[in-house]
């Protein structure tokens, strides 16, 4: 039998499938979050990828903003946990992981043992998530996916020293309007993103191996504006994405065993 965790994001849909050894199967996303078709999207696209039935899902599990919403799943479960769990399948020895989603950002430490102890979260601030990158892509007119690219062809760094995602947003235009280069328009902004996680990162205490999860680990030049910030190796994982739904779908196993 197969398990199945799905999460349910502000502005994406993950699901991934696992077997009973907690071996992965197959895994979707979709870049449409709650209150949309995107988690049933998700679990479709999971489901042809792995070619199994829905009658072959023994247990899921949703997580995320519209965990509540999904009626299709067997249980409910913590965005905060899923990632955990996640994040120790991805890496196991992992201590501390910042998760950046679309709009919010999360640090958790995790003991020895593969716990979760301790996390902080900034949900209240666009600053320094995915939708901060999505309105600073619009104003340069550019696709969020070119970023990374456009960050190695800096020769400098334009600082944003806005902490705030709407007057970072005119800091940018006026940049633009002085004819500031545009990749090192984008160093700044990653800058700027990296300094946001740091400082959750900071709260919560950083011990290496540090692990970055959710859809802004896909920008390498975020990734490596927060290793020069904080002087440490920040891991990524072609899983970082799938973190939370690959928690749930562990998660789903144990309640299954119970």
């Amino acid at each position: 039998m197969l398990y199945m965790g799905v999460d349910i994001g502000s502005a994406s849909s993950k699901c991934v499938i696992m077997d009973g050894s907690a071996c992965f199967v197959a895994k979707a996303v979709v870049p449409s979050g709650t209150g949309t078709s995107g988690p049933e999207r998700a679990v479709k696209e999971a489901l042809r990828i792995s070619g199994a039935g829905t009658e072959q899902i023994s247990f899921s599990i949703a997580t995320g903003y519209g965990r509540n919403t999904f009626t299709a799943a067997g249980d409910r479960v913590s965005e905060l946990s899923c990632h955990a769990k996640g994040a120790v399948w991805i890496l196991p020895g992992v201590r501390t992981v910042i998760d950046i989603g679309g709009q919010d950002a999360k640090a958790l430490a995790i003991n020895d043992e593969g716990r979760l102890v301790n996390f902080v979260m900034n949900d209240k601030c666009a600053a320094g998530t995915g939708r901060f990158l999505d309105v600073m892509a619009r104003v340069l007119e550019t696709e969020v996916g070119e970023l990374a690219e456009l960050d190695e062809k800096a020769d400098g760094v334009v600082q944003i020293s806005s902490t705030c995602a709407v007057f970072a947003e005119s800091e940018v235009i006026s940049q633009l309007a002085n004819n500031a280069p545009i990749p090192n328009l984008v160093a700044g902004i990653h800058r700027s993103a990296a300094a946001r996680a740091a400082s959750l990162l900071k709260r919560v205490g950083i011990t290496e191996p540090v692990l970055m999860t959710g859809g802004v680990a896909n920008n390498a030049g975020v990734v490596r504006a927060l290793a020069v910030t904080l002087g440490v190796e920040i891991r990524t994982s072609p899983f970082s994405q799938t973190a939370g739904a690959l928690g749930a779908a562990l998660i789903a196993i144990e309640k299954q065993r119970k």
